[in-house]
């Protein structure tokens, strides 16, 4: 199975390392959660969500996309 490229020419565009680091952060779990068959807009939606309401750090694992559930 061929691997997806995780937008490549945007990232050139990241500005510095730490936001080049984020940025691959970023489209890796988009992606992870696109090959998972989870909608990437409502998984980061509810996850952003649940990290601003006081998420604890010990279940962090929970929010990952192949965790995700409506």
């Amino acid at each position: 199975m061929p691997k997806p490229a995780i937008t490549r020419k945007n990232s050139l565009f990241a500005g510095s390392d730490g936001g080049g680091r984020s940025w691959a952060t970023i489209a890796t779990l988009l992606q992870t959660a696109k090959m998972n068959n989870v909608d990437p807009l409502a998984w980061l939606t509810q996850t952003l969500e649940r990290i601003a309401n006081g998420w604890p750090s010990s279940e962090i694992d929970a929010l990952m996309p192949w965790n995700y559930a409506d």
